[in-house]
């Protein structure tokens, strides 16, 4: 490999971590305690703020069950490409159902998530806290989303985006179906940026002369 190269793939580790942590449904607090690495040290290798050693790439590898070239992008392609398939994931005791709909490669990471139906009112979410920004749209159901003391309730169409740091969680919020709701998660801030033309003036369309 160039320099270049080399230091576009240990760029690109971080967020593959994250990529095959979350695939796995497991927090930092998780690994962790498995691996003997701390939360914060995870956090910062994961948001690219810090290099991971090989030691610690090699014990992650393990941990995720993938293969040093899947972190480093060198695995070979698969052919035909297959479509990314949704993986049942367990997360705060309940079953969810994640689509990765981006590549794992920086920046913004964009999932489909779907909670399944409860039989009964849920307690409040467990929550988390991390580096980044989140938006959130529901697209099905009601998402119970609680964010620091506040607690939402959103039904579809309603959108809500935050500072991950605070501490949040979503469940269930409805008793007669799923929730499915999109994110897009940016783990070193990024943000999504509106490209709406301004609104037309006064006597401004197509009467106007």
């Amino acid at each position: 490999m160039a320099g270049d190269d080399v230091a576009d793939a240990l760029a690109a580790i971080g967020p593959r971590l994250r990529a095959a942590r979350e695939h796995r449904g497991a927090t930092l607090t998780g690994v962790g305690c498995a691996t003997g690495i701390s939360p914060s040290t995870l956090s910062r290798i994961e948001t690219g703020r810090r290099k991971p050693t090989l030691e610690v790439v090699l014990q992650l590898a393990k941990e995720y069950g993938v293969s040093l070239d899947e972190l480093a992008g060198t695995a070979p392609a698969a052919a035909p490409a297959a479509e990314p398939r949704p993986s049942a994931v367990r997360r705060f005791g309940d079953e969810k159902t994640v689509l990765p709909l981006t590549p794992y490669v920086g920046g913004l990471h964009a999932h489909k998530h779907v909670l399944p139906a409860v039989q009964e009112p849920p307690a409040r979410p467990r929550q988390v806290s991390h580096d980044g920004w989140e938006w959130l749209c529901v697209l099905y159901g009601r998402l119970w989303l609680a964010l620091g003391d506040q607690d939402l309730v959103l039904s579809s169409g309603d959108v809500a985006e935050f500072d991950t740091r605070a501490p949040h969680g979503v469940a269930n919020a409805g008793l007669s179906g799923p929730v499915e709701y999109l994110i897009m998660f940016g783990p070193q801030g990024e943000r999504l940026r509106p490209r709406t033309p301004p609104a037309p003036g006064p006597g401004s369309g197509s009467g106007a002369r």
